[in-house]
């Protein structure tokens, strides 16, 4: 009891979503923690409750998300879990405040690839890792390239540390073992035209004004600049740019994903499960594509024009469980060459 009054007296400190059905009264509700940032997961929340008169109390949490729920035990009140990527997901997963579901709704829309085999996560959405470059650079691009010698001073990245780097880092090692991802590490290191550092849409702003030629960035922040979303500054440099979907070479791209697993103790599993098979569903998925510019885990799924531009995207086979293993050994890997220095 205690630890339901704490979280609706939070919910009433937080921001909270409380869309009802209109011309009838909710008929239940449920209760969704996520580290997701509201303007995101508002649009596709309030159209759930539309279609379903559910309402859905939210606390919007920026990190300890699964402490929080370990904290809260058996008590807790938490039905839906919802995380922003896939080191997020398979966290709540080891520290044991999720519970494996069984749906075929979930099964259908979710490649196996982008789901915990045991059912405890769900991807939800997806970005790209794509290659931002100059205009008229090729049309085809594999990471692996980017530590080629010829690509000597050319590269911008953000740190080596961050989590949208490391995770790409972890999937080489998945792939090629960790001595074949120290020295493409090594390479891209030398191919720096500055230190690793700013975000994926300095990159752009950075081949804009000649200081490099190529950067990694993710594929969202494409729509964020070139919609304008990110103001008339940024616009400008989405459009400086040229956008390919590179990939490993024999594989496909490699992708990071938005996810949700329903809570070890939920109070109202099966209206849980209903809300995560809504997420996978035509509706929703559009809605992720049209808040964020992501790509929809579902196949068929409409995708916003500004990223469908970009190409059609090939996600690579290797399953999300398997990359994540690997996320420890890649940031000591950049530690270990220096990236950031």
């Amino acid at each position: 009891m205690k630890a339901v009054q704490l979280f609706r007296r939070a919910t009433l400190g937080a921001v909270c979503v409380s869309a009802f059905f209109s011309g009838a009264a909710v008929a239940e509700e449920i209760n969704l923690y996520t580290t997701r940032e509201p303007g995101l997961v508002q649009p596709l929340l309030q159209a759930y409750t539309a279609k379903t008169g559910v309402k859905v109390n939210t606390v919007f949490m920026k990190d300890g998300l699964p402490e929080r729920v370990a904290s809260e035990g058996a008590r807790s009140p938490a039905d839906v879990l919802m995380a922003v990527d896939v080191n997020a997901l398979v966290d709540m997963t080891e520290k044991g405040v999720t519970q494996p579901v069984k749906s075929a709704a979930l099964e259908a829309a979710v490649p196996a690839n982008l789901r915990d085999p045991a059912g405890n996560w769900f991807a939800l959405s997806m970005r790209a890792r794509t290659l931002y470059e100059v205009k008229g650079g090729p049309s085809s691009f594999t990471y692996e390239e980017l530590a080629e010698p010829k690509y000597k001073g050319k590269v911008c990245l953000r740190s080596g540390q961050h989590p949208y780097n490391t995770a790409l880092i972890a999937h080489l090692i998945a792939r090629d073992g960790e001595a074949a991802a120290e020295n493409w590490l090594r390479g891209v290191k030398a191919n720096l035209a500055r230190k690793a550092g700013g975000g994926d849409r300095e990159v752009a702003r950075d081949i804009m004004g000649g200081l490099c030629d190529f950067g990694l960035a993710n594929s969202y922040y494409v729509g964020l600049m070139r919609s304008g979303a990110g103001g008339p500054e940024q616009q400008k440099w989405g459009e400086a740019i040229d956008v390919v979907l590179p990939t490993f070479k024999n594989g496909g791209t490699h992708v990071n994903v938005s996810g949700a697993a329903v809570a070890k103790h939920a109070p109202n599993k099966e209206q849980a499960v209903k809300l995560l098979e809504f997420l996978v569903s035509d509706e929703a998925q559009a809605i992720y594509a049209k808040a964020n510019f992501e790509y929809p885990v579902k196949q068929g799924a409409a995708v916003d024009p500004i990223i469908g531009k970009i190409g059609t995207l090939k996600v690579d086979a290797l399953p999300l469980v398997e990359i994540a293993k690997h996320r420890k050994a890649a940031s000591l890997l950049v530690d270990k060459v220096g990236f950031d220095n």
